[in-house]
């Protein structure tokens, strides 16, 4: 097998080897692909957890087309064998035809030609003939089927807040009545590998006259604070570091450990595949769960808890998240205009972070993540973690840090995130005999 040659991914440019076998994809062309496929995300919707349905398309596609050839595992939505490409056919070809069919259906107009461009230089490095025409067909045949199979998926249907938004105390309501959450619609959407979008529903927030929600409310008010005399420094910039596109931050990390770990291109497409659809379920488990519950976020909890009946809880109507505008960082931080239960990184990170784990068969594995809060060079821009459940712990503390959730609602969305994964898991992407 072709192994992975570690070097600096560019994230406007396609570079292509020369092939050694004319089956074999070089790494390089999965990975730049993939960077294509990552920056291109975050641009094609206004929120984070919105952008991971594009980038899932191009990788389920990306996985179709690779798998079309290798035959190793279960496909996505390919018939593999009805399509008979054969195991000679370029990978290098069908990836960055997968790839590039599915984007330009999804980016806007002015972006396509960038695109039209990365696709020729990748195809100019592959051997015309037959070798490229079958490589480019099982391209073509996975991102047609993924196209198809996202049509009309309930992602952008129009949303009724009328039924989500309340006055009473618990109910959500946006920080101003124009903040509403432009990706609402992710909650009714049609999921990618788990059956439904409430497969998963979660237990629910603490009642509000509970010990276990003055607790979280308690926590919250004291380490959540914009000026926290409780909160440390690393807290304070774990919290501001997780606040970044979870694409962006876990298709670095998954490229990453590819290398690290010598996955060849067949494995670590397969992988791309299972963490950005699993994202993507973990993203319409959660939209689903939270408007089921509708639970006000901390800050309206917090200014008006003389509302909520329980005794333990003290109001401050002039309490401030530290996910405030004043908050120096770019771009400005705010409280997120949609329910607290369950946390949507909670839920992302928790279907990315468990599929990791079961892709590699445990837990303890060392890595770095890098987020663009800080510039490159700061101290503060990469976090080290010596285990994927180290990572995920400190995502459900940081969005308490951050003062934008109940500690309860971090931990229930880390929940439904390792439930889609390890349905994944057992569901989808096995190996065939």
């Amino acid at each position: 097998m072709i192994r992975h040659v570690r070097r600096a991914l560019c994230a406007c440019a396609i570079t292509a080897a020369a092939l050694a076998a004319p089956a074999v994809a070089q790494a390089d062309v999965l990975n730049d692909w993939n960077v294509l496929a990552q920056n291109h995300a975050i641009t094609l919707r206004p929120t984070a957890h919105g952008q991971t349905r594009g980038i899932a398309m191009v990788q389920g596609a990306v996985y179709d087309a690779v798998n079309a050839i290798d035959r190793g595992h279960q496909p996505y939505l390919l018939n593999v064998q009805a399509l008979g490409v054969q195991p000679w056919a370029s990978a290098d070809a069908a990836i960055a035809t997968a790839a590039h069919h599915v984007l330009v259906e999804l980016v806007a107009p002015a972006q396509v030609a960038g695109l039209d461009a990365a696709y020729k230089t990748t195809l100019d490095g592959v051997p015309d003939g037959l070798v490229e025409q079958d490589g480019v067909r099982a391209g073509e045949a996975a991102a047609a089927a993924m196209l198809a199979a996202r049509g009309n998926d309930g992602y952008f249907d129009p949303f009724d807040f009328s039924l989500v938004i309340g006055p009473d105390p618990g109910d959500w309501r946006p920080l101003t009545p124009t903040a509403l959450d432009p990706d609402a619609s992710v909650g009714d959407a049609r999921p990618f590998l788990i059956e439904s979008p409430s497969q998963f529903r979660s237990k629910g927030p603490n009642a509000l006259t509970s010990k276990k929600y003055a607790k979280d409310f308690d926590e919250v008010k004291s380490l959540g604070a914009l000026n926290s005399t409780t909160r440390n420094a690393d807290q304070t910039a774990g919290a501001i570091f997780w606040q970044f596109a979870p694409a962006v931050l876990y298709n670095r990390l998954t490229r990453e450990l590819s290398v690290a770990r010598q996955l060849d291109v067949v494995d670590e497409a397969r992988l791309l595949a299972m963490v950005n659809l699993a994202a993507a379920d973990g993203a319409i488990s959660c939209w689903n769960d939270k408007w089921y519950w509708s639970f006000w976020r901390p800050r309206a909890a917090i200014q008006e808890a003389a509302t909520d009946g329980n005794p333990d809880t003290v109001a401050d109507p002039t309490w401030e998240p530290l996910f405030h505008p004043s908050t120096p960082t770019t771009p400005a931080l705010g409280t997120p205009p949609f329910p607290d239960h369950p946390s949507g990184h909670g839920c992302v990170s928790g279907s990315v972070l468990h599929t990791l784990r079961e892709f590699f068969g445990k837990d303890k594995i060392g890595f770095d993540m890098h987020s663009g809060r800080f510039p490159v060079g700061d101290p503060r821009e990469a976090r080290h973690f010596d285990s994927f459940s180290d990572a995920l712990q400190e995502v459900v503390d940081a969005r308490v840090w951050g003062g934008i959730h109940f500690r309860t609602a971090d931990v229930q969305g880390a929940v439904i995130g390792r439930k889609v994964a390890r349905y994944v898991r057992k569901h989808h992407f096995n190996r065939v005999r």
